[in-house]
């Protein structure tokens, strides 16, 4: 175990912004959900159980990622800013880190490489994930199923072959999967076609979330397309879905960019060249303010109005402006409005390198 976080930055390869499509499509993920055989699940769980799933489960992942050992962090040994960095990563979720002190033996294995993770004892007792740059479901299942099957061989999943893999939630029963793929969708709500988007997308039997997640709002025109059917189709089925109603939704972005710039061309220029001035120059920013324009450079570097920053620089400052992020750089916590200050000084010295 390790009492911070590693200096590597792990999980963070998909900001490299190397996959299809990945002006739009940020990242992929896919998540799968299992349980040990005769293990009380979730809340049943008492502090003995969940650390002895952690230690079983520590040891299984070990083994899965040789001749590599996999990073392991037990929460409760983590300063309550390491953990918070997990979350705004999105290698742990806000269920696994709890409103003040994580349950006992709630953790987060991350294997070399950074495209694969566990939760453990979040609320079922494994949450195996892969995620990926741009659009890439195909890969990022076949990772994950790669993972599972080798845990699958070393720890008793529980399994109905009736009702497949058992979970928590009955609503995750089956194939235990989850899979979503975060999109940049500015030229869908400029041209007023977003509500018409996710209507289609909800009568296809998909769902849309914001960018952190269930029950966060839509920031900076980012949107999350996943699945919510688990039961009675194959996790191949599940994700060609998603695959095929995504490309769908990137088609239809594509060709409202092509509108913007041929009905309102002046307009989409004067408000990239004016985000990137702000972003530039601004000396305080709040996140959802800094999203937003985020929103109008992204936006801009894809239709070649400017010629940099980098998507890879956009998707660093997306991430290392939150919250735990400024603080672990401050090594302090930081007040609402001199975040602000920090905010925006870390954005002219990221957008000041790519130059």
């Amino acid at each position: 175990m390790t009492a911070g976080l590693p200096e590597a930055n792990p999980g963070l390869d998909w900001l490299d912004a190397s996959g299809p499509h990945a002006d739009i499509a940020i990242a992929t993920r896919v998540r799968l959900a299992r349980n040990l055989e005769g293990r009380r699940y979730g809340s049943l769980a008492e502090a003995d159980d969940r650390e002895q799933i952690f230690a079983e489960a520590a040891r299984a992942v070990h083994r899965a990622c040789r001749p590599r050992e996999a990073t392991l962090l037990e929460l409760a040994e983590l300063p309550r800013r390491s953990q918070r960095i997990l979350l705004e990563r999105r290698l742990a979720s806000q269920e696994l880190i709890g409103g003040r002190a994580p349950e006992a033996g709630a953790g987060v294995a991350i294997c070399p490489g950074g495209s694969l993770s566990v939760m453990i004892n979040e609320e079922d007792h494994l949450r195996m994930q892969c995620i990926m740059s741009g659009l890439r479901l195909a890969d990022s299942l076949r990772l994950a199923s790669g993972l599972d099957d080798e845990l699958g061989e070393m720890l008793p999943l529980a399994w109905h072959p009736e009702f497949g893999f058992l979970t928590s939630c009955p609503t995750n029963a089956g194939t235990g999967l989850r899979a979503s793929v975060l999109l940049h969708l500015p030229g869908l709500v400029l041209t007023r076609e977003i509500a018409g988007t996710l209507r289609a997308i909800t009568q296809v039997g998909l769902t849309t979330r914001g960018l952190f997640g269930e029950g966060s709002e839509f920031v900076g025109n980012f949107f999350q397309i996943s699945n919510q059917t688990t039961l009675g189709r194959s996790e191949e089925d599940l994700v060609d879905h998603l695959d095929r109603t995504v490309l769908t939704v990137i088609a239809k972005e594509r060709e409202a960019r092509k509108v913007l710039m041929r009905d309102a061309g002046t307009i989409t220029e004067d408000k990239v060249w004016r985000a990137y001035g702000l972003l530039r120059y601004a000396r305080t920013l709040d996140y959802e303010e800094m999203m937003n324009l985020l929103s109008g450079l992204r936006l801009g570097i894809s239709l070649r109005i400017l010629p940099t920053p980098s998507f890879y620089a956009l998707n660093r400052i997306m991430i290392f402006t939150q919250t735990a992020h400024l603080e672990a750089s401050a090594a302090s916590a930081i007040p609402p409005e001199e975040r602000k200050v920090r905010r925006a000084v870390r954005i002219r010295r990221i957008l000041r390198e790519e130059r």
